[in-house]
């Protein structure tokens, strides 16, 4: 049975898929409130994970990270630099590769998640406490410019990623 902190985020999954799904579900337009909400959604999540779980679970491991910590680490940079330029169907699809890949490694029994439950030194009931207390996260407008893709580019480079934009 899923803990407390697995409950929270996945949700928190399933309300970022669900803003996803509203945002890419017309073909020939991406949705801008539905795309909006689903950035603001995302960034806070990267940034409870960021700045709480695993912070939290690396020192509760005594100073060690989690084995998974630096793949999430590269994933959250890519998924953030993706989020900077304006929508278009090619980093949608992006997006989509990376969460399906990224989700895969926090959910479920052997999840970052879960390992984090099992950690005797981290108080689950504090975590999950501190996480619903994050604000949402204030995002800047879009930014197209050249300096933007490149390090869009940069981002998916260091993650392991190859995309066309």
């Amino acid at each position: 049975m899923a803990g407390a902190i697995s409950r929270y985020l996945e949700e928190d999954h399933k309300r970022i898929d669900d803003a996803f799904r509203r945002a890419v579900s017309h073909e020939e337009e991406i949705e801008p409130t539905a795309y909006a909400e689903f950035r603001g959604t995302l960034l806070r999540h990267i940034g409870i994970e960021e700045k709480i779980l695993l912070p939290a679970a690396r020192l509760a491991r005594g100073g060690t990270p989690l084995p998974q910590a630096e793949r999430l680490h590269l994933d959250h940079g890519a998924l953030a630099a993706l989020l900077v330029p304006t929508p278009t169907r090619a980093i949608v699809e992006a997006i989509r590769t990376i969460l399906d890949r990224h989700n895969v490694l926090e959910e479920g029994p052997g999840g970052v998640y879960a390992q984090c439950e099992q950690l005797p030194a981290l108080d689950a009931v504090a975590i999950v406490a501190q996480l619903q207390a994050a604000p949402q996260v204030a995002m800047a407008p879009h930014v197209n410019s050249a300096v933007a893709m490149e390090s869009l580019r940069s981002a998916l480079n260091r993650a392991g990623y190859s995309f066309e934009f």
